[in-house]
């Protein structure tokens, strides 16, 4: 899975570790944090793959060493994005043309087209091997909420989920599922200073439950979506915000 080396993408790599399936655990930069999540897992037979999918040459070798890795890809998670923090914080009225660009650009390289490309190769590597196949797309509530101080963010993720829409129908032939998550705020270490004070009051004040989403509930619909059982959720963009955004 791509992103995994904190947060959501660990809480993700261990469910599926706990299932007994071998994980590829995916990170950019972070090498600590990726070293310490691959540690964690219990069983055997996982690996650790660095590499900026950004760059279309180095997603194809992630998926590439990933199949090797395990003799196999038959889940992919895309996880891997740039996040929404004060470092990408873009508002139209506050930053220069030349950082709008810059963040734009990297935004959609990362959590879109990084994506796409990734997915293409693994997705090519299951119908080669005749396999069937899930992908699950860790989209995000923005795509339909907005994020004013992050609209590359919220655009991506959007686009994301269209994508996933998109493959859903082109795959299904060849037996690969693909659905998507969005999930509202969730208590990650990165976050962990927004939920303190006010804003964290706000933050939980955002769900009638009064609090915001964990990892592991993310994790719980992924490892779902990604069974056999849930082959007719393909498609599906499935919200987790705790009733903090209703869409129709």
């Amino acid at each position: 899975m791509t992103g995994a080396s904190r947060g959501i993408g660990r809480a993700i790599a261990r469910a599926f570790a706990e299932q007994g399936e071998r994980v590829v655990v995916h990170y950019a930069g972070n090498r600590e944090d990726a070293e310490r999540t691959f540690g964690g897992l219990p069983g055997d037979g996982h690996g650790l793959i660095r590499g900026d999918l950004a760059d279309p040459e180095v997603a194809q070798r992630i998926a590439d060493e990933a199949e090797s890795l395990v003799d196999g890809v038959d889940v992919l998670v895309n996880n891997a994005a740039v996040a929404t923090s004060p470092a990408t914080a873009h508002p139209v009225a506050e930053v220069s043309y030349a950082d709008w660009q810059r963040i734009w650009r990297r935004t959609v390289e990362v959590n879109l087209l990084g994506t796409a490309n990734v997915t293409y190769c693994v997705a090519r590597h299951m119908i080669a091997r005749g396999a069937p196949g899930r992908v699950v797309n860790i989209g995000s509530r923005g795509a339909f909420k907005g994020e004013p101080d992050h609209p590359a963010y919220g655009a991506s993720k959007a686009a994301l989920h269209s994508l996933g829409q998109s493959l859903a129908v082109s795959l299904a032939p060849h037996g690969i599922a693909v659905t998507s998550v969005a999930p509202g705020f969730t208590a990650t270490d990165r976050v962990a200073g927004r939920l303190e004070g006010e804003s964290g009051e706000a933050l939980r004040g955002q769900s009638p439950f009064g609090r915001v989403g964990t990892p592991e509930e993310v994790a719980a619909a992924v490892r779902y979506l990604a069974s056999a059982e849930a082959t007719w959720a393909s498609g599906a963009i499935l919200d987790l915000n705790g009733a903090s955004h209703l869409r129709m």
